[in-house]
């Protein structure tokens, strides 16, 4: 284990904020050299859709881990990247949905609109993104003192709603495959991270004055 002593002074600095930016990314220049340099297999455009989709979901792992990651290792100095995380998940979000209505659509939005009444997983992606806007509209100072800290704390709880669309999605894309063992390994994380945050809130709950028997 990292002591604590050691980060939390390297993740206060000024240039830790600009690596882990740079790093969150990557796998876009990834994507767009691969997309340049024709490596992305026969179907480029699908493996732009899926290659954004699956980024937007280790994303939003990332963000969620944040919190239980601060206070099992005393990383204090990680509740600053916590914004930029979220605010990544929301990027990652509209490229997949861009990805999806330009190389796969066409840009076309009569038949974006069909293609989405028809087809309930693609509903239910837009719906997470749709879920994604108020988050990243609010994700700045102003708005949660605008807020109120309790209105803004109760809308950000929405994020969790958004991890059972994305894993939901992601579950209906793979089951034309039968290919589920992602699938698993995402649902598998989240879950115990609403695991952690149902036991947190339980736990402060138990401890305000006056709950207690």
């Amino acid at each position: 284990m990292i002591a604590a002593a050691r980060v939390n002074p390297w993740l206060a600095g000024r240039w830790a904020k600009s690596v882990l930016f740079g790093a969150a990314l990557l796998p876009l220049a990834y994507l767009l050299g691969a997309a340049y340099l024709d490596q992305l297999g026969a179907n480029p455009a699908e493996a732009l859709v899926r290659g954004s989709g699956d980024w937007t979901l280790r994303m939003l792992c990332i963000a969620l881990l944040i919190t239980p990651l601060r206070q099992a290792l005393s990383w204090q100095s990680l509740a600053r990247m916590r914004r930029m995380f979220g605010l990544f998940v929301f990027f990652y979000a509209l490229l997949h949905f861009a990805a999806y209505a330009w190389l796969d659509q066409g840009a076309d939005w009569v038949d974006i609109s069909a293609d989405i009444a028809k087809r309930p997983f693609i509903l239910v992606g837009v719906s997470a993104l749709f879920l994604l806007v108020p988050l990243a509209a609010t994700s700045f100072n102003a708005a949660q003192r605008w807020l109120g800290a309790a209105r803004w704390r109760a809308l950000h709880r929405a994020v969790y709603l958004v991890a059972v669309l994305a894993v939901l999605h992601f579950f209906w894309m793979r089951a034309g495959k039968r290919n589920f063992a992602e699938v698993a390994v995402y649902a598998t994380v989240l879950a115990a991270l609403l695991a952690w945050r149902v036991r947190e809130a339980l736990r402060r709950r138990a401890s305000r004055p006056g709950t207690g028997r």
